[in-house]
């Protein structure tokens, strides 16, 4: 009687520590594939923010030029 009960914690503990075991490999591997993600870098950034800059600028200059007509 005593084998079976130390034979259902053991299988017990088993699945619990696999189960455990399987849920962080999969987090390892999802963190893996984030980490190979394409982000921007910082001078394309730069260079796409000074453009931005540069459209707002025409465009605040069109409204300030339309907004002094009579």
């Amino acid at each position: 009687m005593s084998q079976d009960v130390y034979n259902i914690v053991i299988g017990g503990a088993g699945t619990v520590a696999g189960w455990v075991l399987k849920t962080l490999w999969e987090s390892v591997r999802e963190l893996e594939r984030d980490l190979h993600t394409n982000y921007v870098s910082k001078v394309d950034y730069r260079a796409d923010i000074v453009e931005m800059k540069d459209i707002l600028k025409q465009i605040f200059a069109k409204l300030d030029h339309k907004a002094d007509k009579p």
